[in-house]
Formats: structure tokens, C-alpha cells, sequence
């Protein structure tokens, strides 16, 4: 019986050890020769990406938008998918978001007209 109760524990501690397929750094699609370093966590029951670090060419550079949070409450769909908001600094406009993770890739979209318009990237992840 202890040995049941143990290998049912490891297995819960195991199960909440493991990241969600979002979570991680991850590199924007580059604009206008600048691009950015996500950093996607949990907060409360979805997943939020703060902009951690920011490049103009291949320099890193001290962007006004560093620590600003640009993927906002991004809740799972399943298959890798998410659905919440997102901040486009350009505009500094908040739009409905969608995101879908596959592998090392990541698709995320900006969306107006109930998802009728939407502008995507494709960022990297760097780990």
C-alpha cells in the first residue's frame, strides 16, 4: 500500500512539474528590424507573456516597452491552441488574441471583427 500511495504522488508532482507547451521564451517576428523576447508564464488560470528583452538589428536595446505585458490571459483550447488578448505596441492597442503552439513555432494573431481581420506572427522559441 505505501508503495501505491508513493508512486501516486510522484505521478501528481510529475503531472505539475510539466510546462505547458506556451511556456517558455519566445522570439517575435521581426519588425522594421526590431524584435523582441516574450517570456509566457502562468497567471491565474492562463498564460501571459511579458517582453523581457528587445533587439534593434542584432543589438539589444533598452525599448520604453520593456516589462510590458503583450500576451494577456491566454487560456488553453487544447490541441495546443489559446484564446485571449493581445497588445500590439505599434498601436499600443489591446486586441482579441489567438495562439497556436507546435513544436518550436508558435502562430499568434490579433484579431478585430469577431475574428473576421486578424494579423498574425510567427515567433521562435528561444528555450
Amino acid at each position: 500500500m505505501r508503495h501505491i500511495i508513493i508512486a501516486a504522488i510522484l505521478a501528481l508532482v510529475g503531472t505539475a512539474a510539466a510546462a505547458d507547451p506556451i511556456e517558455g521564451v519566445w522570439q517575435t517576428q521581426p519588425d522594421e528590424g526590431a524584435f523582441a523576447h516574450i517570456t509566457i508564464a502562468p497567471c491565474g488560470g492562463a498564460f501571459c507573456g511579458t517582453i523581457t528583452r528587445t533587439f534593434q538589428g542584432q543589438s539589444e536595446f533598452q525599448s520604453p516597452n520593456l516589462g510590458r505585458q503583450i500576451v494577456i490571459d491566454m487560456a488553453p483550447q487544447g490541441g495546443g491552441d489559446y484564446a485571449g488578448k493581445v497588445w500590439r505596441p505599434a498601436n499600443d492597442k489591446i486586441y482579441n488574441g489567438k495562439a497556436s503552439v507546435q513544436g518550436d513555432r508558435m502562430s499568434l494573431s490579433g484579431c478585430v471583427a469577431g475574428g473576421l481581420i486578424c494579423k498574425s506572427q510567427t515567433w521562435a522559441r528561444v528555450r
